[in-house]
């Protein structure tokens, strides 16, 4: 990857805040030359709604500049923008609440220039209206870089977002700034095998119970990923090639730790609600394989009955439903008391992009 042809300033040590247009070419959402990434919502096509960790909008342009246009619900949502395929160095973009404008290069060197921008958080920080690009006046938007082939598909919890995992090692996890999907071991898996990413994931959900009144039954078809709705995403729109369930952290600390499931599900319920989860994904892609994924939270701890759990509910779709492309994967617990860092992502990314290239041939 080349080096960006331009200074980066302070963007690189701050975050990007609005600022005045600095272009005059706008450049709508629903140009045909920009390439979307995820469960957006397309119902006004010219003000596409994105809401779910690691959403992305990719696209080559001229000129010498670049400002991107968001409306975001409750300014609480965080952008990487990566310009020139440099994904080392994001500029990163903090979202205010309501309309603005975010001025994210100048002084460009002339030529062609590459962006992808991908959406940090996730549901809990609200959705946000993407309203398009302004670049130079006479720049122009080209036809976009071509899609990966091989597709894969997260349903998981704050583990698969990326929660706290920019956060000091020693410090809190819980902030927004600190959460970066692009990050966690899914995302990076993913680039890896060359595959494209939908990341169906909330942070506190659970198969059972969750941290708030609704479940992964309730969420893993919704269109919005911005609380319990009733919109509901068109499974036909996209299907992967690979899934990865990446679940039930949450349920081990609800459930087994505090005990607020009640009547408290035995061994035997905890393995059919599991299973039947994962029988709705595979109904909906018969062809996909499955990977049964655990941690590297303290769900993976040894002596933990969980990834029993897991490997039980696999056995009997393996010898009950006949299903061959299911495999369990667990992440191993480190010791480490919060939410996974960077490096812990990339160990457990490096572990499954090498089950999934075994198994898949990639």
């Amino acid at each position: 990857m080349r080096p960006l042809s331009f200074s980066l300033g302070l963007a690189l040590v701050g975050l990007l805040h609005a600022g005045p247009a600095i272009a005059a070419t706008p450049v709508s959402p629903d140009d045909a030359k920009l390439q979307y990434t995820g469960r957006v919502d397309f119902s006004q096509p010219a003000a596409p709604v994105i809401s779910w960790p690691n959403t992305s909008i990719a696209g080559r342009f001229t000129g010498t500049s670049l400002a991107i246009k968001l409306d975001d619900q409750r300014g609480r949502n965080y952008f990487n923008v990566f310009l020139d395929g440099d994904l080392s160095a994001p500029l990163v973009v903090e979202a205010k609440q309501g309309e603005a404008t975010y001025v994210v290069a100048q002084k460009l060197a002339p030529g062609t220039h590459s962006f992808l921008i991908t959406k940090r958080t996730e549901g809990e920080e609200g959705a946000t209206v993407f309203r398009g690009l302004e670049l130079d006046h006479g720049a122009q938007l080209l036809p976009p870089p071509p899609r990966p082939k091989r597709r894969i598909e997260f349903f998981g919890d704050s583990i698969t977002s990326g929660m706290g995992n920019e956060g000091a090692v020693n410090g809190r996890d819980d902030a927004g700034k600190d959460k970066n999907s692009f990050l966690s071991y899914a995302a990076i898996a993913a680039r890896q095998l060359n595959a494209e990413v939908h990341m169906t994931s909330q942070s506190g959900i659970g198969v059972m119970i969750s941290w708030f009144p609704f479940t992964m039954p309730d969420f893993y078809d919704q269109l919005s990923a911005v609380g319990d709705n009733d919109s509901q995403w068109d499974f036909k729109r996209w299907t992967p090639d690979v899934v990865v369930v990446n679940l039930l952290q949450n349920d081990s600390w609800l459930i087994g730790r505090d005990h607020k499931l009640q009547p408290e599900p035995d061994d035997a319920q905890r393995v059919e609600a599991y299973k039947n989860f994962v029988q709705r994904i595979r109904r909906l892609y018969p062809q996909a394989y499955i990977v049964c994924a655990l941690g590297s939270m303290d769900a993976t701890r040894p002596g933990s009955p969980w990834p029993g759990y897991v490997m039980a509910a696999v056995e009997r779709m393996r010898k009950e439903d006949g299903d061959k492309r299911i495999d369990t994967l667990f992440f191993d617990y480190t010791g480490y008391g919060q939410h996974p860092r960077v490096h812990h992502h990339r160990a457990n990314a490096a572990k499954l992009t090498a089950l999934v290239r075994a198994r898949m041939g990639w």
